[in-house]
């Protein structure tokens, strides 16, 4: 039954997706958001996956790979590390990656990025890294990230699809088209790189407060609505000349 809607959803919502090329030339920023252990290690926390999951490991495994290469060739990066306060909840969500807990610290695959100078790591307290980036002085860490560096192309990748990469992709270009980023022009979400979690119906209705969440569904949903805001879709990204 979830395939067939799945299948059903995709036909009625058909999504295009691009082999990207990132020329060379040009200063393209990789954001990283949310690859931490609360959310992607087994048995890690409340919102962790509770056994090995496909989408999530390959969403794991991609990151890394694209975090190597952009420290390879020095470009930016920006990672997003969810950590909450116990005395903050996050509703509607359980208690999930607590400050100075591991479950709100990168991934195995990833932690080797906190000791490289292009890496600039910002934790934030809720869905968007566009707005969990304000200072209390006005300033945002994320916009002159963006305009230090001079990015002129984006490209984001890690969970969730449809929440917090979607959320961080939604407000980044609303702030694009207001002029607020100059010089950042395109806002590239790699599906490969990208996962959400999976809670099925039958869960769903035997566990309190649950929401039915499939991922596939979910997945395909969060790219789409990315897409309907402005941002590419990719499915394979590479570094090359510019056309």
């Amino acid at each position: 039954m979830v395939s067939q809607t799945i299948d059903l959803l995709k036909n009625e919502l058909p999504l295009e997706q691009e082999s990207v090329v990132l020329p060379d030339d040009v200063v393209t920023g990789l954001v990283l958001v949310d690859i931490i252990n609360g959310f992607c290690t087994v048995g890690a926390g409340n919102l962790a996956p509770r056994e090995p999951n496909r989408q999530i490991s390959g969403m794991i495994s991609e990151s890394a790979r694209l975090a190597r290469l952009f420290c390879d060739k020095e470009l930016p990066v920006m990672a997003f590390l969810d950590s909450h306060y116990p005395d903050k909840p996050e509703d509607p969500y359980p208690p999930h990656c607590i400050a100075g807990t591991d479950e709100a610290n990168l991934v195995p695959a990833l932690q080797w990025i906190e000791n490289e100078t292009n890496v600039t790591i910002r934790r934030k307290d809720c869905y968007d890294g566009y707005l969990g980036s304000m200072e209390a002085d006005g300033s945002n860490v994320f916009v002159d990230w963006v305009k230090n560096n001079q990015i002129k192309a984006l490209l984001v990748v890690g969970v969730c699809t449809d929440i917090c990469v979607l959320d961080f992709v939604c407000s980044t270009l609303s702030a694009r088209n207001r002029g607020f980023l100059a010089p950042l022009e395109d806002v590239i979400l790699y599906s490969r790189a990208c996962a959400t979690f999976d809670v099925p119906l039958h869960v769903a209705r035997n566990t309190k407060g649950a929401l039915p969440h499939p991922q596939e569904l979910m997945h395909h949903v969060g790219l789409y609505m990315a897409k309907e805001r402005g941002a590419k879709i990719a499915n394979e990204v590479s570094f090359g000349a510019s056309k």
